[in-house]
């Protein structure tokens, strides 16, 4: 498992139609604030300003091709114009399972990003992807 320690949250949060919005920096707009969309802001957060990870390489809830199924993934991280990492978030009171890891695996076979990073804001596993095997990380990778 690894340890994150998330930076203090100076997110941008409004109250409108009763529900509440987060203003992504990413996508530069108002998003519906759900508790996997919490997840998800602060380990952006994590990544830009702890890792260091450059924000303009980082693409947020795009829709990849799975054979006939389109699917979106949460966080892909680029690195030298190739998928770098794939990350998917899930809310707090989801248990990453084989079922989680099953889900990022199945977008990496698009994707083929050499590291994936599952993650309910508590609980985060990451994998290094080298020969059709998953070996498990203790911390994510510079960038």
């Amino acid at each position: 498992m690894v340890k994150i320690d998330y930076p203090a949250p100076g997110f941008r949060i409004k109250e409108a139609d009763e529900k509440e919005w987060i203003f992504d920096e990413f996508r530069k707009q108002w998003v519906r604030l759900t508790p996997e969309e919490w997840v998800r802001q602060n380990i952006l957060q994590y990544l830009i300003r702890v890792k260091k990870y450059p924000a303009s390489l980082i693409a947020i809830e795009k829709e990849i091709a799975l054979g006939e199924l389109r699917k979106r993934f949460d966080i892909l991280v680029y690195k030298e114009s190739k998928p770098w990492m794939i990350i998917e978030c899930k809310e707090m009171n989801v248990t990453l399972d084989d079922a989680v890891m099953k889900q990022v695996l199945n977008y990496n076979i698009t994707m083929q990003a050499d590291f994936v990073l599952i993650t309910n804001g508590t609980d985060n596993y990451a994998f290094a992807l080298q020969n059709g095997k998953a070996d498990p990380l203790t911390e994510l990778p510079d960038y």
